[in-house]
């Protein structure tokens, strides 16, 4: 019978023999948090009627949207068929499968001795698939390959086990095939588990060290921070000292994640739980830093993590200013739940004070905007997203800009943009339509290989700038939704880039510069004035709407003037008295556009400026 958790054992008293650390990776909808749900039911953790779909999905959006954004850790207890009378306890993470959230998934990896690599059998092997195999091989984890959905009619196991067979290099007979929606297979998944999964290593009478892995803030008890412990012990009441900034604080309550918070007196070697100190300040608690006791601490730190690169950056404003302090604390708040995001303070003359942001792609883009929105209750615009240039002046001094307003003037020598090695996986039939795309694209091919008879794996490098818009639309739509896509940062190339600036009635307006490629200058010039001559309203003057680079305007659109019916009142009578009225409007028109000034209505910002026509994201990207 499944363990209840009123009968799991004191965490603090736990033999590390009996633990097993492990998450489940994949492509994104492939079944991981169905997978979840179906462990948590057969170990008994939660009870029937608390029992809902993607049960460790808490998260509004990760509901609606159907895609985990947040690794999530959980304490089960189970006891395997070939070793009864033992109760293993199994500390198992449900991981995103999204490209964008790939720095969840390393996290959790680094917290695990193992991981159960899990394949739709309908779809098979697919770009974030391999992404996550090989984080999994860069950091020695045992793999248990995992077919699942096999009670679907169009599941082909037998094919997709021998290919998953040779990617982790077993025997086809060797690869599980289970049904997280049915259950079929789990029990002998989580035995499998016990069985090949090493137990965590560690020194029980060593100085303690746990290493946070992730935080989240409550508004009633500050920042819960989640743990792995490495060596020794943590115990409930003890102080305890952060090593990169040395702050200490006594433990006011530690425990396990069953899945909800179960107090207990202490955490031991390979195991995973919280700990609550009462902290406010959000910046006292950083992932990757490793905790220790302030009594006969611990003198070296742990590994830690490496710390993501933005790929994308996209400034967030306030739609009130006044909103600017609550913008900013929503931030430190959001950055410690995802230490993936980055940002810092600007200002922009169209849309006052706000935030530059770097992401790690759009959909993240999308994720946190929407966050900050629900959460606490902002309303915000964000800009269009664009990647960071290093532009080298003639002089020899170097720029790097993040925002097309940072673009230097003056003689440049060279522009490099970041490029990154992009992998997508589709049927055969489709290569030429791929190809097309990413030739398009200013896209180089590096080799193509065939996984199967009608599945191939292409490889390009691209310019990031090429993809973060709608790039990933385009294939899905040309591969009738069958390519997946993959893609990480391999440095920068030399392009002939240029910014192009919009100018109405002859001033530059920052907040519509962009930096686009020369052979791509020309089109996005006149479809941009083209959309300002319908956004902005007409004056009492004609207003020109240039697109310029640098002084050589490139296309124009003109917003023709408001003009007051001055020949109504002028019945009848002679020409000249007509001609004589329309040459005083003349005049005073005139005037007023030597000191008019054309007002941009914000909605005109926000359409031309938004990146949701361009950033549309939703289930399924890549």
């Amino acid at each position: 019978m499944p363990a209840t958790p009123n009968n799991v054992p004191e965490p603090s008293r736990t033999d590390p023999a009996l633990i097993r650390n492990f998450c489940i990776i994949a492509h994104i909808d492939h079944g991981k948090s169905t997978l979840a749900d179906r462990m948590l039911q057969l170990t008994g953790v939660v009870e029937q009627r608390q029992m809902r779909a993607q049960y460790l999905d808490r998260m509004d959006i990760e509901r609606e949207r159907g895609i985990t954004i947040k690794s999530q850790a959980v304490r089960l207890p189970w006891a395997p068929t070939h070793d009864k009378g033992n109760t293993h306890i199994l500390n198992m993470i449900d991981t995103p499968g999204h490209v964008d959230f790939t720095y969840e998934v390393s996290r959790s990896l680094a917290a695990c001795e193992g991981t159960i690599l899990l394949v739709d059998a309908a779809q098979g092997i697919e770009a974030q698939t391999l992404a996550n195999l090989y984080l999994a091989m860069e950091n020695d984890l045992t793999i248990i390959p995992v077919l699942n959905k096999i009670d679907l009619p169009a599941a082909q196991p037998e094919k997709f086990a021998e290919e998953l067979a040779n990617l982790v290099g077993c025997e086809p007979d060797d690869v599980l095939k289970v049904s997280a929606k049915t259950g079929l297979g789990v029990e002998a998944l989580l035995d499998r588990v016990v069985e090949e999964i090493p137990a965590p290593v560690g020194v029980k009478d060593a100085p303690a060290r746990a290493m946070i892995f992730d935080s989240v803030y409550d508004s009633y008890r500050g920042v819960v921070t989640y743990v792995r412990v490495v060596d020794g012990q943590l115990n409930k009441r003890e102080r305890i000292r952060m090593m990169s900034t040395g702050a200490t604080h006594e433990l006011l309550e530690i425990g396990t994640n069953s899945p909800e918070m179960l107090p207990a007196d202490g955490l031991g070697v390979g195991e995973v739980g919280y700990l609550i100190t009462g902290v406010k300040d959000v910046r006292q608690s950083k992932v990757g830093d490793t905790v220790t006791t302030q009594q006969k601490g611990a003198e070296e730190p742990l590994g830690g993590y490496k710390d993501p690169k933005p790929m994308v950056f996209s400034g967030l404003y306030p739609l009130d200013g006044s909103d600017y302090p609550e913008l900013r604390e929503a931030l430190d708040k959001l950055q410690l739940n995802d230490a993936a995001l980055v940002y810092e303070p600007e200002t922009s003359a169209a849309l006052g004070f706000g935030f530059r942001v770097g992401f790690l792609g759009l959909l993240h883009l999308d994720v946190i905007r929407e966050r900050l929105e629900r959460e606490f209750g902002l309303a915000l615009i964000a800009t269009a997203p664009n990647v960071v240039y290093r532009v080298i002046m003639e002089d020899g001094t170097e720029h790097t800009v993040t925002n097309p307003s940072e673009f230097p003037e003056g003689k440049i020598h060279e522009v490099y943009e970041p490029v990154v090695r992009a992998t997508i996986l589709a049927p055969s039939e489709f290569i030429g339509a791929i190809m097309e795309l990413c030739q398009a694209r200013r896209g180089t091919l590096l080799g193509m290989d065939y996984l199967s008879e009608d599945r191939v794996e292409i490889r390009y490098t691209l310019p990031l700038a090429e993809i973060v818009f709608d790039f990933f639309d385009q294939l899905k739509s040309k591969t009738r939704g069958y390519a997946s896509l993959d893609y990480e940062p391999t440095g920068e190339q030399s392009s002939s880039l240029v910014k192009v600036d919009i100018l109405l009635h002859g001033d530059k307006v920052d907040a519509f510069s962009a930096i686009t490629h020369k052979d791509q200058a020309y089109a996005y010039g006149v479809r941009l004035v083209a959309k300002l001559k319908e956004l902005i309203p007409r004056q009492n003057f004609e207003v020109p709407v240039q697109a310029a680079i640098g002084s050589r305007v490139i296309a124009r659109e003109t917003i023709r003037a408001i003009r007051k019916d001055v020949l109504a009142k002028c019945y009848g009578g002679d020409i000249s008295r007509k001609r004589k009225l329309l040459e005083k409007q003349k005049e005073g028109k005139k005037r007023m556009k030597m000191v008019g000034s054309v007002e941009v209505p914000q909605e005109a910002f926000i359409a031309v400026l938004s990146s949701d026509d361009s950033a549309g994201t939703g289930k399924g990207k890549k």
